[in-house]
């Protein structure tokens, strides 16, 4: 029998940024090239004691509206974009972050740069076997600069309604990946399942909570929707 998850992690982004990827790379430790998702998949992780659904989620505009579904009662939302796609970072603030308006008042956010390899960047990191073995292919322009990704999770904060000083560090939360070669895939992962367990332990002595009220959790939000 499958046991119930103990919490939800959900990855949003646009299409082609490299969700299923990065998915595949954490759970199966391999890189292949995927077609886009249509509609959601997810995983299932043990970690340690805990079960953790892990949902991979469609980019495409045609999908859009089963976004705020899949973050329903989220613990964790995986905001990813492509370090050499400017527009990719938007999208996450433009059209996917109010679908996590259905997450967990308590949810942790982590903007996830991925596609790292295709830029120079990843070169300081690597050892000189790694970049032999990589190969002389063409690079891309990065795009797309931490403090990009920084200042984002800042508005999401303030969206949010968190005060900074009670959220995770906004450079403990975003990451640079490379869902190619494995660079920080398992550190994301591990970092924020590490962060979210004392939610869970948290939880678990509160006693089970099963009903969400959507009407509430709208009213909440609708408040706040001018805040960026």
């Amino acid at each position: 029998m499958m046991k119930k998850p103990d919490l939800k992690v959900v990855l949003l982004g646009d299409m082609n940024v490299g969700k299923t990827s990065l998915l595949h790379r954490y759970m199966e430790r391999r890189f292949q090239d995927t077609v886009s998702t249509v509609g959601g998949a997810f995983y299932l992780k043990q970690w340690g004691p805990y079960n953790i659904s892990i949902w991979d989620t469609a980019g495409r505009e045609q999908f859009h509206g089963l976004g705020s579904m899949y973050c329903r009662s989220a613990s964790v939302i995986i905001l990813t974009y492509d370090v050499c796609n400017m527009q990719s970072l938007v999208e996450l603030e433009d059209r996917f972050l109010d679908l996590t308006d259905t997450a967990s008042d308590d949810c942790i956010f982590a903007v996830v740069g991925n596609k790292i390899d295709l830029t120079d960047d990843l070169e300081a990191a690597e050892s000189d076997g790694e970049r032999l073995r990589r190969g002389s292919a063409t690079k891309l322009r990065k795009q797309v600069h931490t403090e990009d990704a920084i200042a984002l999770y800042k508005r999401i904060m303030k969206y949010r309604m968190v005060d900074e000083i009670h959220a995770p560090a906004a450079d403990k939360m975003c990451f640079e990946t490379s869902a190619k070669n494995g660079y920080n895939v398992d550190l994301l992962f591990e970092s924020v399942f590490n962060m979210v367990i004392p939610l869970i332990v948290k939880k678990k002595a509160n006693g089970p909570d099963d009903t969400v009220n959507l009407a509430q959790n709208h009213h909440v939000k609708k408040a706040k929707s001018g805040c960026c």
